[in-house]
């Protein structure tokens, strides 16, 4: 197992946790909105930041459905 599927798995389910739902659910979201590999792909820096940096990314991706990049 990846260093960073093991993040992503990490991520999942603590933002669900933060979110008051389950990892699924947050997955299913992603995956819906097509933001899946955009979420994994930032493990560089994700992992490196605040965990809470990543909530706030995640949220205004799942708001807005757009990438940064």
């Amino acid at each position: 197992m990846s260093k960073e599927f093991r993040f992503f798995t990490y991520l999942l389910e603590s933002y669900a946790q933060y979110k008051g739902t389950t990892a699924a659910e947050v997955l299913r979201i992603l995956d819906e909105k097509k933001l899946t590999d955009f979420v994994y792909n930032m493990y560089e820096i994700y992992h490196t930041e605040a965990i809470e940096n990543a909530y706030m990314d995640i949220d205004s991706l799942i708001a807005t459905g757009k990438t940064a990049w």
